[in-house]
């Protein structure tokens, strides 16, 4: 039940035809467990709370470096040196007071992994490391969560949402190898501009407020950006029979 303090507050989202009542109270409802708060996961994580998402689960074992206030919008000089879950905490509580937040401070994998996807109506990979990623996407498909994916170099993105339930591909689908190099490393040797990251966060933040609205998403397609150019272009995405995470056991 929205109270009189909520219809003021969302009442911008509340207008939209397609949202209105019914799409808040899905968003209050909501559990989301985002995966690194970094470039991607700010913007995401903020906007989230923003419109209302009622439980965040928020998962980053790094700490705030110099470097990342650049990009990394949810931190500030006051919290160098800290945790980024505990300062994304810090930030998000005072933007809203009503979304429950959990930090979780550390580089989530096997048990702990796993009991952080239980449960959530959506998984948020914000992570810039392909290890990480394809361990998130094993603990999704696995645990049947839905997957909303982003990556952003230089001046270029892509966007994803990954949900195996209805026979969809994952991101082991896409990538079936690891790269070379992780994004971490590719950012730190290639550049990104911050705003890039930043539109890629909003997209996240985007699609994630779209799936858990039941509103339409971008489901069986990557959707790739050139922000040099402002040019964009959609890969179809196929399930991948013999793929090592949601291909059929006995391709495994």
């Amino acid at each position: 039940m929205l109270t009189d303090a909520d219809l003021v507050r969302y009442s911008r989202q509340l207008l939209l035809p397609d949202f209105g009542i019914d799409g808040q109270q899905a968003l209050a409802a909501a559990r989301v467990l985002i995966v690194g708060l970094g470039g991607l996961g700010s913007p995401a994580a903020l906007y989230l709370a923003a419109a209302g998402v009622g439980h965040l689960r928020l998962a980053d074992g790094d700490a705030v470096t110099s470097s990342n206030l650049q990009r990394q919008i949810l931190h500030d000089e006051t919290t160098l040196g800290m945790n980024k879950a505990a300062s994304a905490v810090r930030r998000l509580a005072a933007l809203n007071s009503t979304t429950r937040l959990q930090p979780i401070a550390t580089h989530l994998q096997g048990r702990a992994l796993a009991e952080a996807v239980a449960g959530q109506d959506l998984v948020i990979d914000a992570s810039d490391r392909f290890s990480t990623r394809y361990a998130v996407n094993r603990a999704c498909v696995e645990l049947g969560v839905p997957l909303l994916s982003a990556s952003a170099v230089r001046l270029e993105g892509q966007l994803a949402l990954f949900d195996t339930r209805s026979g969809g591909a994952c991101y082991r689908c896409l990538y079936p190898l690891a790269a070379a190099d992780d994004a971490q490393q590719a950012c730190a040797e290639s550049g990104v501009l911050g705003p890039v990251v930043g539109v890629l966060g909003s997209l996240l933040s985007l699609e994630a407020l779209k799936y858990l609205a039941g509103l339409p998403t971008l489901r069986d397609e990557v959707l790739m950006l050139d922000l040099r150019t402002l040019s964009q272009y959609r890969l179809r995405l196929q399930r991948k029979p013999d793929c090592p995470d949601c291909g059929s056991p006995a391709t495994r």
